[in-house]
């Protein structure tokens, strides 16, 4: 490790260590995004973060319709139903908070598509319906995991982080639900 690059890190935890509080950030702080500052990047690094978040927008959004068709399909017990309908919110809240990012860069927000390439013809139970969700849980987390470290603006990235975490857990409950262990993994990738 550099010099330079040792650091870095010496400040990231020091900046990390003493401002611990903030980085908890709960679903509805990360919906109130548009209070968030955002640093004023310049040209092509805040190009970067709008082309990131657009990519966050579009998988939120995919995940919102694929809730709503779990919850259309009349597959679920009401229980999971319920929680089904609280994730769909959680994706909702995400989409609404990147968008407002994205806007506060001076970007537009990607078009969402008229429709999704779901497997809904072979969701024919609500465990089917389950691994279709968890798969999709995991994807984000996977994503969100690549996304944080390549955001310029650290505060997006702290609130990339944050949505990683309520991914997570959607992940982890959504295998619970299943029967499986929730978290079968030390680390993800």
């Amino acid at each position: 490790m550099t010099q330079s690059s040792a650091k870095s890190v010496d400040n990231l935890r020091r900046s990390f260590l003493k401002n611990t509080g903030g980085l908890v950030l709960s679903a509805a702080a990360v919906s109130v995004m548009g209070n968030v500052r955002v640093a004023s990047a310049s040209g092509k690094a805040a190009e970067a973060d709008i082309t990131i978040l657009n990519g966050a927008i579009s998988a939120e959004r995919e995940a919102v319709a694929a809730y709503a068709l779990g919850i259309a399909s009349g597959l679920l017990s009401k229980s999971v139903s319920a929680l089904a309908t609280d994730f769909k919110g959680h994706h909702e809240q995400h989409a609404e908070a990147l968008i407002s990012a994205v806007k506060t860069l001076g970007g537009a927000e990607v078009t969402e598509p008229e429709s999704y390439n779901f497997p809904a013809d072979q969701l024919k139970s609500e465990a089917d319906v389950l691994k279709f969700a968890a798969g999709l849980e995991k994807g984000a987390v996977s994503a969100y995991l690549g996304a944080v470290p390549i955001l310029g603006d650290r505060e997006l990235a702290q609130v990339a982080a944050s949505i990683l975490g309520d991914e997570a857990m959607h992940w982890a409950t959504l295998r619970g639900a299943l029967g499986m262990h929730p978290v079968p993994v030390a680390f993800m990738s």
